[in-house]
């Protein structure tokens, strides 16, 4: 699954909002693919960067 993330203008700001909601943009044309609880990636402004994000209880837990 891949969302957008929206504000973060480099993965190294997306990795400093550890422990923070996650701002993104749903991209997907079949329903919402967030999951509050989980693994997924993550694309920055004009696919310029990627990451996977793993989110627990609706926070930003790891950043790779």
């Amino acid at each position: 699954m891949t969302l957008a993330a929206v504000g973060y203008v480099t993965k190294k700001a997306l990795k400093e909002s550890s422990g923070k909601p996650l701002r993104y943009t749903e991209t997907s044309l079949f329903g919402s693919e967030y999951n509050p609880n989980g693994k997924f990636i993550v694309v920055g402004n004009n696919r310029a960067w990627f990451a996977s994000v793993t989110m627990e209880n609706g926070l930003i837990s790891k950043v790779t």
